[in-house]
């Protein structure tokens, strides 16, 4: 049963987990009380499946739960399924935008029946979706709901012990802080998350990602062998969930890898890292994965003086994100290629 794979994936076996959620998934499908049980089953089915299957093709299956959940009136399952596909959609949409609006519209339901914890955990999500676009003043939320930040919704979780709302608080908030470049935020909320998180989550991966990005450029900026370690350990997790799922992870743990080659100042090596992680990023349909590579590739160019190879490359990333619906983000380049070419007019085309 999925419950039984479930329990297998705690136990890190990923493959046999995944057997029998799929064994379950088929001998559902001439079930007469399909709708009920797939209501029931589809978010753990999903919590397994997200290891060895295209993200998109696992929210279509967290669609179908809520769907079904819907039917049969199982109002418990389908806000969980319901939270569970908007959420994860923020990670793998192609308009940021078009997951805000249903977001919101998903928060409002929520709202209306009083489901105060998942509402929270949307809270954490709608906050990072707005963190990435900007408009945190026209997002259509019904006046009479009360939004919380990340921020104060991390406090709920500390006074209510809520692990599961302090897990989706921490990785939307590693979310924003690593596509921000602020780095030292990230690590310090991955290292306190480890600390108090006992139970295995199904986006802890993003943590790991998350973690090992800020780590290594820590360790760049500081020569912390600390930080080196960390990295390295975050680099080694993504590496053994590529052979579970090479569409999924491959374009994240190439991003790590290019990310330690630039900290051993292995820079042909660095080049060609950043390039494939693009372009698996791309072939894989994560835009906002390859938005991020190509915002660090032009990073490292400008930094190994080939400012003006750089600059290209950051353009490539503002245009990404801008694609995506990340409008405040892309700002947040196109201020940065503005600091760039300032300093070249300061120090003169040697920068070049």
């Amino acid at each position: 049963s999925p419950c039984l794979g479930l329990e297998k994936y705690s136990d890190d076996n990923i493959w046999l987990a995944t057997q029998l959620t799929r064994v379950a998934e088929s001998l559902m499908k001439d079930n007469p009380n399909a709708h009920a049980l797939r209501a029931r089953l589809a978010f753990m089915m999903g919590s397994v499946l997200l290891f060895v299957e295209p993200f998109q093709s696992v929210v279509e299956k967290l669609m179908d739960g809520y769907n079904s959940a819907t039917i049969v009136g199982d109002v418990d399952n389908a806000m969980n399924c319901g939270l569970s596909y908007w959420g994860l959609m923020m990670f793998i949409t192609s308009d940021l935008m078009e997951g805000q609006k249903e977001l919101c519209n998903f928060v409002h339901r929520m709202f209306e029946r009083k489901r105060i914890g998942f509402l929270h955990s949307a809270m954490s999500y709608f906050d990072g979706y707005t963190a990435l676009i900007g408009n945190e003043d026209s997002c259509s939320i019904n006046a009479g709901i009360e939004m919380k930040t990340n921020k104060q919704l991390k406090q709920i979780a500390e006074q209510t012990q809520n692990s599961f709302l302090m897990h989706q608080v921490t990785v939307n908030q590693m979310y924003i802080h690593c596509y921000y470049r602020e780095y030292l935020s990230c690590a310090s909320l991955a290292e306190n998350y480890h600390i108090i998180q006992t139970a295995k989550r199904t986006l802890d991966f993003m943590v790991i990602f998350f973690l090992g990005i800020s780590a290594l450029n820590l360790a760049r900026a500081s020569k912390e062998d600390k930080w080196r370690t960390i990295g390295e350990g975050a680099m080694e997790s993504m590496e053994r969930l590529v052979d579970c799922s090479t569409w999924n992870f491959e374009n994240k743990h190439i991003l790590l890898q290019a990310e330690l080659y630039y900290l051993d100042g292995r820079n042909k090596m660095a080049k060609l890292a950043y390039q494939a992680s693009i372009s698996s990023a791309g072939d894989h349909k994560f835009v906002q994965d390859q938005s991020l590579a190509c915002e660090l590739y032009g990073i490292f160019l400008v930094e190994n003086e080939e400012a003006e190879g750089g600059l290209e490359q950051l353009q490539i990333a503002h245009d990404k994100y801008k694609q995506w619906g990340a409008l405040k983000k892309a700002t947040d380049v196109m201020n940065f290629m503005n600091m760039i070419k300032s300093a070249s007019m300061s120090f003169g085309p040697s920068l070049f």
